[in-house]
């Protein structure tokens, strides 16, 4: 469960005149800023700013107007950028000007074509029609303006947004004032009929209420029916086939008047349909034990976690020394480790205690060749995982078998004969993941400290094909050097020393992919190899 809120923007920001800044995913599909960057990003367009760096709201991104593009800094990848004119929010308070005052044309008399206005005027000839019926079919039961309307009780529907109170059950207003449009007859005070979408069924529904009708505010309010939008079936018989509605679920169609493309109602201000939302599908269907296969190719169907093995008579010196040779001619730039010039001596000298390694000795790594003071490097490794691999700062090139500090626990696999979505041609691979609750020890932040482990057991899902036994296999590897999860704060809930992933990303839906971790992703699987491999395990580890 979280918090929600609202926020109210000025009409001459973007969300009040209808703007949105878009940014292109890897699907090709446009995918919208958030309310706060778009906002941001509209008043630098609007300055004529050439650009904008989105650091100061915690995004590391800058985005060109010239060349319509956003830069990752980190990674310098360049993904497209547009500005697209959707429709605007409504305004829900405070006098606006008369050059902009709503019904437009209501002071030159003259009709609108607004997408507003037509809802309006077609909701008031169907309301006004279908009264007239009602009434000659009640026959007596209600006359005129002032008997009990029945099912079609006096309710005010708002067809305005970001309010508190769905329904209000007051009487219809004269309709005077031209920004109160009104449709429909009257109804007795006495005797009106509550709504089963009253407020008294959403107290705090944050999609619509009902505005201020005075003079110069914008209003739009529809008096004598509860339920206008309703086909007319739905709205002769609302007292029949209310069981029919789930409870807590208002049926008003979407009404996209123009049918150019997608609307967004709730900014439009037109009725929306509010339905539950939709559930991830996490687990397969039940599955019997017997149903439950090796993965082809794959001993076994359950790991453990080893225990971690120490490289015996292995001093950080001898791990440096293994990786790096000496330079004699020492370059004119800086130690990434310590700030210092490489031809100084190391900024550990007097704090380190070293054996046989001078302040001032420079070693290049074998691989990448980036170059650092040894006994810098001797700080580093003693910092880390002591394990017998080095990490190059700069490209964090790997050197030897690099572990984790994963907790004891088990990995289980096997081959479930279900289909993940996007990969209907082949079964599916489940892995179940468990570590149980336990107390930190001297590799884990605080030594001695019991850690939780929350979610256990985690289920997670691969295609069984070639590729997800692939991922399988190297996943596996990862697992046996301790590399799938550590402890650490929770990212999620924010709970410190608990049971974490370890920058390997998993897909734990099984049957959608409304939280981001399901299927179909077409990229996961070459994006899960390229995370195996930051952490050392890489395809060639299984020609191995």
């Amino acid at each position: 469960m979280r918090p929600v809120q609202r926020n109210f923007y000025e009409p001459s920001s973007a969300p009040g005149k209808g703007v949105v800044w878009e940014w292109e995913n890897d699907n090709g599909s446009w995918t919208p800023y958030d309310m706060e960057i778009c906002v941001t990003i509209q008043n630098a367009y609007e300055k004529q700013h050439p650009w904008l760096d989105l650091t100061s709201l915690g995004f590391c991104y800058l985005i060109d107007f010239n060349s319509m593009s956003q830069t990752n800094r980190q990674s310098q990848r360049k993904r497209r950028l547009r500005r697209r004119m959707d429709l605007a929010y409504p305004l829900i308070m405070g006098s606006i000007p008369k050059s902009q005052s709503w019904p437009v044309g209501a002071s030159s008399g003259q009709p609108c074509s607004c997408q507003q206005c037509i809802l309006v005027n077609s909701t008031r000839a169907a309301s006004n029609a279908i009264l007239a019926s009602q009434r000659r079919k009640l026959h007596g039961g209600t006359a005129g303006n002032s008997g009990a309307t029945g099912a079609l009780g006096g309710v005010r529907q708002s067809n305005t947004f970001a309010g508190t109170s769905l329904w209000s059950p007051t009487s219809g207003s004269s309709g005077a004032n031209h920004n109160n449009i009104s449709a429909g007859g009257g109804q007795s005070k006495a005797e009106q009929v509550q709504s089963p979408l009253s407020s008294a069924n959403f107290p705090c529904s944050p999609v619509m209420t009902s505005l201020s009708s005075s003079h110069g505010h914008h209003a739009l309010t529809i008096n004598g029916q509860n339920n206008l939008n309703r086909p007319g079936t739905q709205r002769i018989s609302m007292g029949t086939t209310r069981g029919a509605i789930p409870p807590g679920v208002p049926a008003l169609p979407v009404k996209n008047l123009t049918g150019s493309g997608p609307v967004h109602p709730a900014l439009a201000g037109l009725p929306v349909c509010l339905t539950r939302a939709p559930k991830p599908i996490l687990h397969p269907p039940p599955i019997n034990k017997s149903d439950m296969k090796p993965v082809p190719g794959i001993n076994g169907m359950r790991r453990k976690t080893k225990k971690k093995h120490l490289k015996r008579g292995k001093t950080p010196e001898d791990v440096v020394r293994r990786y790096t040779e000496k330079i004699k001619v020492v370059p004119d730039e800086d130690c990434t480790i310590c700030m210092e010039r490489l031809a100084m001596s190391s900024g550990y000298e007097g704090i380190l205690q070293h054996k046989g390694i001078k302040p001032e000795s420079v070693g290049k790594l074998g691989k990448c060749g980036h170059m650092y003071h040894l006994l810098c490097l001797v700080a580093m490794y003693n910092n880390g995982n002591k394990d017998g691999s080095l990490q190059c700062p700069t490209c964090k090139t790997i050197y030897g078998e690099k572990t984790g500090t994963q907790p004891p626990g088990k990995m289980e696999y096997h081959v479930i004969p279900h289909s993940l979505p996007g990969y209907s041609e082949c079964k599916t691979i489940r892995i179940v993941y468990d570590i149980p609750a336990g107390i930190q020890t001297n590799e884990h932040p605080n030594p001695g400290k019991k850690f939780s482990a929350r979610g256990f057991p985690r289920h997670c899902y691969l295609p069984d094909n070639e590729k997800g036994r692939r991922v399988l296999k190297l996943l596996i590897m990862a697992w046996d050097r301790r590399l799938i999860f550590t402890i650490g704060t929770s990212s999620t809930t924010g709970e410190s020393d608990t049971v974490v992933w370890n920058e390997i990303h998993h897909k734990t839906e099984f049957g959608s992919n409304l939280t981001g971790h399901g299927y179909p992703d077409p990229n996961y699987l070459d994006n899960v190899l390229t995370e195996l491999s930051a952490q050392g395990v890489g395809e060639d580890n299984l020609k191995d």
